[in-house]
Formats: structure tokens, C-alpha cells, sequence
């Protein structure tokens, strides 16, 4: 899908805040609300839009453990590669997974509460995956920063 100019200011508008009405998107991006509608509409059909989510805030909810863990398979197989990706698929704790280049096969992002959480996430649901030959974690000490929104090209 081509992009124009009104597309990235309303995809600009919906990824600061994905609970605009349709009007008063409208409004922000200098449209008529229907030809505005029309275009969310046709963003959502081509996939630019995958969905509207709430971003809810970690460390009130008492996730503050933030852990970044490489993994190294057994071997790098098709069917290995697509069995762990199966497994790590039913963590709730794994936030994102990368299939990497490098020294590791893979990153994932880990948000827990606590340390004994994640000793009890690595020891009894990530270290008996057959696939896995060494993982190696790091704890985030600070975000620095983090954000949601793509950048999007002026156009």
C-alpha cells in the first residue's frame, strides 16, 4: 500500500492515541469524518493496522523485572527453530522473541515480578525445552526509553 501524506498523519494520530473517535481524528489530520473513516478502514484491510491495544504500565501492575535472555539452540534446524518458537509461543511472561544472527539463536524480552519468578520461569518452563544448549540473561536496570509508535517517513 502506497502511503500518502493524510495516511501517515492519521497512522501518526491512531499510534499516540488509538482511542480517537473517528471525528475527532478527523478533526486532528484536517478531514471530513467520513473520507477519514474510509481511509482508517482501508489502512486496517491492507494490515498497516493490525489492532488497538491499552499499553498497561509494568511496574503498577507489579511486573518490574525486565529481562533480556539469549538463547542458543542444540542446532539450528528448520523443525528445531520452528519447535521452540511453538514453545516460547505459549510463555505469557515472553514479551517479544527475534530469531537473531550472531552468537545467540534467539532474544527474548521477559517481564516478571520478581527474581524468584524468573528462577522458576527459566529452570521449569525455558531450561527443559529440549531444543535449548545454553541461556544467558541480562536485567535491565533502567528504561532509558520506550515507545510504540513506528517512525514513519514525511511524505
Amino acid at each position: 500500500m502506497n502511503l500518502d501524506a493524510l495516511d501517515r498523519r492519521i497512522l501518526h494520530e491512531l499510534q499516540q492515541d488509538g482511542s480517537l473517535s473517528n471525528v475527532a481524528l478527523a478533526q486532528r489530520v484536517g478531514l471530513s469524518p467520513s473520507p477519514c473513516l474510509a481511509r482508517v478502514k482501508a489502512l486496517e484491510k491492507a494490515g498497516v493496522i493490525r489492532q488497538y491495544v491499552a499499553l498497561a504500565d509494568a511496574a503498577r501492575l507489579g511486573l518490574g523485572l525486565n529481562v533480556f535472555i539469549n538463547i542458543s539452540l542444540k542446532t539450528q534446524s528448520k523443525e528445531a527453530l520452528a519447535r521452540f518458537e511453538r514453545h516460547i509461543a505459549d510463555f505469557d511472561e515472553v514479551m517479544e522473541c527475534y530469531l537473531m544472527t550472531g552468537d545467540s539463536d534467539y532474544l527474548i524480552r521477559v517481564v516478571v515480578p520478581d527474581m524468584g519468578t524468573l528462577e522458576r520461569f527459566i529452570l521449569e518452563r525455558l531450561a527443559p525445552l529440549p531444543e535449548l544448549e545454553k541461556i544467558r540473561s541480562s536485567f535491565a536496570l533502567k528504561q532509558v526509553r520506550y515507545k510504540t509508535a513506528l517512525p514513519l517517513a514525511r511524505g
